[in-house]
Formats: C-alpha cells, sequence, structure tokens
C-alpha cells in the first residue's frame, strides 16, 4: 500500500531549479531498493521523474543537484547531452530522442513537496545506517 512522504519544503528548492533525491523504495517482493528522483519547481508547480536516462540508464546529473541544461529550461543528461522538456519529460534532442523520461507523482501539501504512488522504507525500518532521503538542508 502506497502513502504520501513528504520530501522537503517547497521554498527549499528555489523556483526554476531541480533538486534530487535518493531514496528506498519497497519493491513488490518487499526488498529495499535504491530509488533517485529528480524534483523540479516552477513557481508553485512542481514535477518529478525517475533520475535514469532512458538511452542507457545513468543519472542525468554530472555533478550533485546540476539537472537543467544551461539556459535553465530542459533537463538535460549530463553523460550524453539528451535534452528532456521539464513538464512531459519527453526527450527532445539526443540519443534517446522520443523517449521519456519515468514520472514520479508529486504533491504540495501545506508548502510539503511530497510524493505519493509508491511505498518508501522509513527511517525506524532501516537496519542499517543508510538514510532513506539524502537532501541538502534537510
Amino acid at each position: 500500500m502506497s502513502a504520501t512522504y513528504v520530501l522537503c519544503r517547497l521554498d527549499d528548492i528555489p523556483s526554476r531549479k531541480a533538486r534530487g533525491f535518493q531514496l528506498l523504495r519497497v519493491d513488490d517482493e518487499g526488498g529495499h531498493r535504491p530509488w533517485g528522483i529528480i524534483v523540479i519547481r516552477w513557481g508553485r508547480q512542481v514535477v518529478g521523474y525517475v533520475n535514469r536516462c532512458p538511452h542507457n540508464g545513468v543519472h542525468l546529473d554530472w555533478e550533485r543537484n546540476q539537472f537543467l541544461d544551461p539556459d535553465g529550461t530542459r533537463l538535460m543528461c549530463g553523460k550524453h547531452g539528451a535534452l528532456f522538456d521539464l513538464g512531459s519529460g519527453l526527450c527532445v534532442d539526443g540519443p534517446c530522442r522520443g523517449a521519456a523520461l519515468q514520472p514520479v507523482t508529486l504533491s504540495v501539501e501545506d508548502g510539503d513537496i511530497c510524493v505519493t504512488g509508491v511505498t518508501l522504507v522509513e527511517d525506524e525500518e532501516l537496519d542499517g545506517d543508510l538514510p532513506p532521503c539524502e537532501h541538502e538542508g534537510v
């Protein structure tokens, strides 16, 4: 059963910027799997995608939290330079043109950016010292 999980405050991500999150997702067999996602904020709107290029499965960021092209108007794969539309995740230029990033369901509730539609490992479920979410400033 999925729930709603708070990632951060809306104001933690400046407008027209993107930030990555490393979470632990519970898979269908009950195992824990790393799940990297990207959250893009544009004003009061947020959009999320799995941090995985459809070309060959690498993370998009070439440096931590560096997801946008130099103009700040598209997501860019740091390995191959593929460009993705912010709103749809569709690759508009590069080796995976026509493919799309996998969307992540987000909402803004009481000023918090939340992820829904998945089951995440929560702090009390961890049996090691890996945090469920690495995030600067939280």
